[in-house]
This record gives C-alpha cells, sequence and structure tokens, in this order.
C-alpha cells in the first residue's frame, strides 16, 4: 500500500470520528499542502466515500454500517448507565417520544419493565424492543428505512410526529461541539427531532461524554434548548462550563467532581 492510500484511508478514519474537516485541518493533520489535500479529498469523492462540503470534507453517507455497528459496542457501559437513568425518569402510562440510535436502543431495553407507556419513535429497532412483551402503545411513521440503524424517513416524517403531544422527548445525538450547539448528521434526522421537541413539554438529552466534542454536519439545537442532560459523567473542559452555563438539570451515572453544579 503506497503512501497516498495509506493517508487516504487514514482521512476516512479521522472523518468516521469528527464528522468533517477543512482543508487546512487536513493539511496540517497529514503535514501536506491544501492543494493534497484537495486532491486527496477528489480522489475519495469519485470513489464515493467522501463528499466535499464547505472548504472541507463529510462522509458521502451520515454514518457507515461498519462504524455503527462498532458504535454498539463502544461505551456499551456508559449507555446501560444512562439507560437505567432514563428509564427511572419515565412513570407508567407517560406519552414520549424516543429517538433512534445505540443509546435510545438500550433506553428502550430499560423501558421494557414498565406499564402502558404510548411511544412515538422512527426507529424500527427502537419499535420493536418496546413491543417485544410489554402493553405499549407504539407509533411509527411511514417511509423508507435506512439500512444502517433501521430509521424510517419520509417527506411527512416531521408532520406525523407533529400530529402528536408528548410529556417527554428523549433524544441522543452524534456531536456537541465547543460552541454548546447539538448537532447530528442527517438533516431528515435533525427536522423528525425539531418536530419532536416542539411538541414536548420537556426534552431531554441522552449522551454519553464522548459525544462532546465530536462534530456532525446539522445543527439541531442548542444545549440552552435541552432541559435535562443524563451522562454517565461530567464531560471535561470546556463542556463543564458550557453545561453550567446552559442552566439544565443535569444527572450523572457517577458523583460530579467538588466544586461542579449538577
Amino acid at each position: 500500500m503506497d503512501k497516498k492510500t495509506r493517508r487516504q484511508q487514514a482521512l476516512i478514519r479521522f472523518l468516521e470520528q469528527y464528522h468533517y474537516m477543512s482543508l487546512e485541518e487536513i493539511a496540517q493533520r497529514f503535514s501536506v499542502t491544501t492543494q493534497t489535500a484537495r486532491r486527496d479529498i477528489q480522489d475519495l469523492e469519485h470513489a464515493g466515500k467522501v463528499r466535499r462540503l464547505h472548504g472541507g470534507a463529510t462522509l458521502s453517507m451520515s454514518v457507515d454500517p461498519l462504524v455503527y455497528r462498532a458504535r454498539r459496542v463502544e461505551n456499551a457501559e456508559a449507555k446501560e448507565i444512562i439507560a437505567r437513568l432514563v428509564a427511572a425518569r419515565i412513570y407508567d402510562g407517560a406519552t414520549i417520544f424516543l429517538d433512534t440510535g445505540t443509546t435510545c436502543e438500550a433506553i428502550a431495553r430499560a423501558l421494557v419493565g414498565h406499564k402502558g407507556l404510548r411511544v412515538v419513535t422512527y426507529s424500527l429497532r427502537v419499535a420493536n424492543i418496546l413491543s417485544e412483551g410489554t402493553d405499549f402503545t407504539i407509533a411509527v411513521p411511514g417511509g423508507f428505512v435506512r439500512q444502517v440503524d433501521a430509521g424510517v424517513f419520509h417527506q411527512e416524517t416531521a408532520e406525523f410526529i407533529r400530529r402528536f403531544k408528548f410529556e417527554l422527548a428523549v433524544i441522543a445525538v452524534s456531536g456537541i461541539d465547543v460552541a454548546g450547539d447539538i448537532c447530528d448528521d442527517d438533516h431528515a434526522e435533525v427536522e423528525a427531532v425539531q418536530a419532536a421537541m416542539q411538541q414536548a413539554e420537556r426534552t431531554l438529552l441522552a449522551v454519553d461524554t464522548s459525544k462532546f466534542g465530536r462534530r456532525a454536519l446539522v445543527r439541531l439545537a442548542s444545549l440552552s434548548d435541552m432541559d435535562e442532560l443524563i451522562c454517565e459523567r461530567m464531560p471535561d473542559p470546556p463542556f463543564d462550563r458550557l453545561l453550567r452555563e446552559a442552566s439544565l438539570a443535569i444527572e450523572l451515572g457517577e458523583p460530579a467532581p467538588a466544586g461542579t453544579a449538577a
């Protein structure tokens, strides 16, 4: 394997983690000129692996299937902790929106012992978990199934969600940046979640600490738009400060460090 091929494969791995890199960041990361970085992006775009965007590159797919499968085991213990904390927040008979993704799949498993929940989700995996051995009422939109995570999308998905009212919307996202913006990788997914937030009395953000500092393509909301955060522990600076400034309720799976509001 030549040096160029190794560099381009490494670039794809970085994009899987950070979702977007500018030409300047690519050049600095791999000690090449911006012209070389641009040619690498063009090569990978022609191969259908990346998409040029705003002076840089992002993956051509919102989530690579291999990456998604890896997320099932990545920080699995943290996700189980978060799932138990979220489930304890939800009382029998509640009406909730539950997002898609591996964290929400863990939350769905933790909810199976509840009674009489009324759940709207666009995740077939979440719906399948909740339908096994429960008396829940579950609503899912019609549309096309995204193979990577079994999310259901259609041009009317957001409008379907707006037909309901929720006591709680539980969301999980791809990344939270240093500006306090909560982002995801797919515009249709963001639109669906924003519709749920608009119809919910409260919005709960369920994320593990690996999501802090990760980039994603589409802005969904800001931390200040959330009512509550559930995380396995307090994230590292500067995100601990951003959370305090956002004035949202925080519940952690382990005690917060001394002097930290939680």
